[in-house]
């Protein structure tokens, strides 16, 4: 189910609170007016959670590979697919109660970090350990058909870590950490189209809604990079908080919200003037070990996985409070919701 995006002024935030508890409370059960499901992959646990968001209960886990990282949902909602960071697959689930549906087996190498469902079908995965990029054709069918850009190994060159994709489809942009570079794949032409060095340690990457505006992060530098999603070229920076290690970009395409895993925080970037908004605490420390962020489909609502703490936070994107913990496996960190 797709809700209407609600789309917030600089103005409201402004009035907002900049502040909220940075003390890590116990999981709090109560409805906040959250709804929808939350899929966790618990690196730690080897699993895949499925946690009903109103109530914050977990319905079911299923094992997984080892080390599992960024998760991803077929368009009709029906499939979650695990990238295997650790491995040379990925794994597709049953959204509904997580029963196995198959492995895609990539290559040696492999180490898909992330990889995204395109609403055509297709799914575009990183190769990271190959120096390549996948795309599968037919993810959840008995025969999926792979094709893979680049990676002429053994010895194979460092390839994305995190993955953007347009919504036609046709391009798609990776982040290569060892480098600092990032990568324009043309996926019509099954080609690299064009590679930039953006600065040192890039890794977290988010594409504007309307695909003018390509964002990458520093995780050493503490800054947010706009680009030009063409040319790569840099267009602006905006400083952020500590270690940025994930991009969000609201539904709206008003805000761009940087995961700080340094300082336990969130930075929210206005996209229109290029300003840090504001800075919202979330556990406020570096020990929760806070990377993956994602949006609910309204943009109401954030998710935060405090990885170290076996939690994720459930904040309130106009206000910043942070308004639950929802427990999950061992060591949670991707994370996918469907409202």
């Amino acid at each position: 189910m797709r809700l209407a995006i609600a789309t917030l002024t600089a103005a409201t935030l402004a009035a907002c609170s900049q502040t909220a508890d940075p003390e890590i409370p116990g999981p709090v059960m109560a409805q906040h007016g959250s709804q929808g499901i939350l899929f966790v992959a618990n690196k730690r646990g080897a699993s895949l959670s499925r946690i009903d968001i109103a109530n914050g209960e977990e319905m079911q886990r299923a094992d997984t590979c080892e080390n599992p990282h960024e998760l991803t949902v077929s368009p009709d909602e029906s499939m979650v697919m695990v990238a295997c960071y650790s491995g040379t697959s990925v794994q597709v689930f049953a959204a509904q109660d997580l029963a196995f549906v198959s492995e895609i087996e990539l290559g040696q190498n492999a180490r898909v970090h992330s990889a995204i469902w395109l609403d055509d079908g297709r799914v575009v995965a990183g190769g990271e350990g190959r120096g390549s990029l996948f795309v599968i054709d037919g993810a959840g069918s008995p025969r999926p058909v792979v094709t893979e850009i680049g990676g002429d190994g053994p010895p194979f060159a460092p390839g994305a870590h995190l993955v953007a994709v347009d919504n036609t489809g046709q391009f798609a942009w990776g982040t290569i950490i060892p480098t600092g570079e990032v990568v324009r794949y043309d996926l019509g032409a099954k080609t690299e189209a064009v590679r930039r060095k953006v600065g040192e340690d890039i890794e977290a990457i988010a594409l504007s809604p309307d695909g003018a505006d390509l964002w990458v992060s520093s995780n050493s530098a503490y800054i947010a990079y706009r680009l030009d999603p063409e040319t790569l070229e840099t267009r602006e920076e905006v400083p952020t908080g500590n270690v940025p290690i994930r991009l969000a970009m609201h539904p709206s395409g008003d805000f761009m919200v940087s995961s700080n895993f340094g300082g336990g925080d969130l930075s929210v970037i206005d996209t229109a003037t290029g300003d840090l908004v504001r800075t919202i605490p979330v556990s406020g420390s570096s020990d929760a070990v806070q990377v993956t962020l994602v949006f609910s489909e309204d943009g109401d609502r954030l998710y935060a996985a405090e990885t170290a703490a076996d939690s994720i936070a459930e904040i309130d994107f106009a206000s910043g409070e942070v308004l639950r913990r929802l427990p999950t496996g061992p060591g949670g960190d991707g994370l996918a919701v469907v409202d």
